[in-house]
């Protein structure tokens, strides 16, 4: 439980340094009542855990004196924390749930020129894509979710189409939450436009679209302040932004600021998947908006997950799942209807292959000494045809053309995990994986420093002068330029090449993700790593967002408590955005 108790200590010790901060002047004058610091904790860890404010009554928000003002007096005057409709927040989250709403409603209630559709009758069959199809002929705001392989990317690539023939000149951009979204939104997007149906329909114009970050598309810089927004739109006709699930409050608002009156905004996602890392569940808000029903439209029939995949069941199982079920039954019936436990083995990738989950239950009472090294080998699997084509690259006559075939197979799987710390966690696997990645190649190759040919590194921030983004992945290479050697690392979502001396020194070691890091990738083999030191995070949405990344292959290394809450608890994030919207609408 060292992890758990590691976060607790400095999520408690963030929570009272503020607590005491606010307390004090300029902020409050008044006496300080003997509750006050209890409510401040618990808004502040409510914030923590991704709610934008908690419920309270009347009397606990005037415990707080005069650092709370309510919300028929917030013109009048200016406090910390905001009393609205039972709800405590802190000001900068009531404020941002107030804008987005307003936002909402405008492009709600805007006037747009509806497109005629109705000379390309055939040019989709599944009734929700068509339904898809109209909703964004006539509507400017407009929301198409879907699980894996629905055609979310495949309706999109025919509604783009059909608006680009209807409306010359057409501005289109399009954008994902992290580099890794909007890489494989292009590829899924080129994809589909090459597709024999719409050559007549896609011009030169559309296949050289190019995905972007949401970051670069609102061309958001150091000072957090971005280029386009209300006063200054973004310059399109239609928006596009691919993982929507991952938008929180402060980027949708941003987002949905910059969108012109005359434009349409396309919101991409799968709603059962993780919320946002920080503060708001604004897909998952959205779809519960009564007044927006004819703003969005469900995919439900999957194409990756055939009749009977595996994987596919495994989703279906997990949104099936009630809370305070008996937890012997649900783990009888996940190995009837699922997988029964054995034992992680090596699984050889073919394109053909039938989709394969596989599980292994890691001892009980985990704290007590067992023996890491099998479970780190057995990670490790997956990873050797990785060791292979870097035998092969590092061997080569002409290594650069064995580039490509690394990036490629580097992608074909990855470890998940949910916590960073602990045996299981991504710093301790990352050590682990690196160091059998280093023994088997030390014939051909040594670590220099921090740095060694294959060592995939992840962005932790976003770094405008070099032009890279949070969560970016990129792989070392040796390359040798105007007679030097030296380390480099390619970046496949940007086509970009950066020396390792300009890389930050915070930049991490990924064989080994989080889970929510991983939104917005796919792999064909996965695997997930559950245990007992994580319990306390896991959620329906985390393994089910973790299972939906692989395309062939789930390997689940999983302590049976964990698995379980896994499988039955589903979160649900505090917020008051839905009544805000209703209000906006109202009027």
């Amino acid at each position: 439980m060292e992890n758990k108790q590691m976060k607790d200590d400095q999520s408690a010790e963030w929570i009272s340094t503020w607590s005491r901060f606010i307390r004090q002047k300029p902020f409050s004058h008044a006496p300080k009542h003997e509750n006050s610091n209890d409510i401040i904790e618990q808004v502040l860890e409510a914030i923590q855990q991704g709610d934008s404010c908690i419920s309270a009554s009347s009397e606990q928000a005037e415990t707080l004196n005069d650092l709370v003002v309510s919300v028929a007096h917030i013109e009048q005057q200016i406090a910390p924390f905001v009393f609205d409709e039972q709800r405590l927040y802190l000001y900068r989250y009531w404020a941002l749930e107030q804008s987005l709403a307003q936002q909402v409603a405008r492009l709600k209630q805007q006037h747009i020129a509806a497109v005629d559709i109705s000379a390309y009758p055939n040019l989709l069959t599944d009734e929700h894509q068509i339904q898809a199809l109209t909703m964004v002929a006539k509507h400017g705001l407009n929301i198409i979710t879907g699980g894996p392989g629905t055609g979310k990317t495949y309706t999109l690539a025919r509604i783009i189409a059909v608006l680009n023939q209807a409306m010359p000149n057409i501005r289109i951009a399009m954008a994902a939450p992290t580099g890794k979204a909007a890489q494989r939104m292009k590829e899924a997007l080129q994809n589909s436009l090459n597709d024999e149906k719409l050559q007549d329909l896609v011009t030169d114009e559309l296949k050289q679209l190019s995905p972007v970050t949401l970051h670069r598309l609102l061309g958001l810089g150091t000072n957090a302040q971005p280029r386009f927004h209300a006063q200054q739109p973004l310059p399109y006709d239609v928006i596009v932004i691919d993982e929507a699930s991952m938008l929180d409050l402060s980027l949708a608002n941003m987002l949905l600021s910059a969108v012109p009156d005359h434009a349409r905004v396309i919101l991409l996602g799968d709603a059962d998947q993780l919320a946002a890392v920080d503060v708001g569940s604004v897909l998952a808000d959205l779809q519960q908006v009564a007044a927006l029903a004819e703003n969005r439209v469900n995919l439900r029939t999957s194409r990756r997950f055939k009749q009977g995949a595996l994987i596919g069941q495994m989703a279906q199982f997990i949104q099936a799942q009630q809370p305070n079920q008996n937890s012997a039954a649900v783990l009888a019936k996940f190995a009837e209807q699922v997988v029964p436990a054995s034992e992680i083995k090596s699984i050889t990738l073919t394109a053909e292959m039938e989709d394969q989950i596989q599980l292994e239950y890691l001892p009980i009472n985990m704290s007590k000494q067992w023996d890491r090294t099998q479970y780190y080998d057995k990670l490790m699997l997956g990873y050797q045809h990785y060791i292979d084509v870097l035998k092969s690259y590092l061997t080569a006559d002409e290594p650069e053309l064995c580039i490509a075939k690394v990036v490629k197979v580097f992608d074909d799987y990855r470890i998940l995990t949910a916590i960073r710390h602990g045996a299981l966690g991504v710093s301790q696997l990352n050590i682990q994986i690196e160091q059998r990645l280093l023994d088997a190649l030390s014939l051909h190759m040594s670590k220099q420093g921090d740095w060694y040919v294959g060592r995939p590194v992840m962005m932790t921030y976003n770094d405008y002068q070099l032009g890279l983004s949070n969560g970016d992945i990129g792989i070392c290479f040796k390359l040798s330029r105007d007679g030097q050697s030296q380390f480099e690392v390619y970046f496949p979502s940007l086509e970009k090449w950066v020396p390792a001396t300009r890389l930050p020194k915070s930049i991490e070691t990924a064989f080994v993700l989080t889970i929510h890091k991983s939104q917005g990738s796919e792999f064909t083999h996965v695997a997930v790593v559950l245990d007992e030191a994580a319990k306390n995070l896991l959620s329906k949405e985390l393994l089910y967002t973790a299972i939906t990344r692989a395309k062939k292959v789930v390997s689940l290394l999983a302590d049976p408590d964990a698995l379980l809450q896994s499988l039955t608890l589903r979160t649900s994030r505090k917020s008051g955005l839905l009544d805000k919207i209703n209000n906006f609408l109202d009027c």
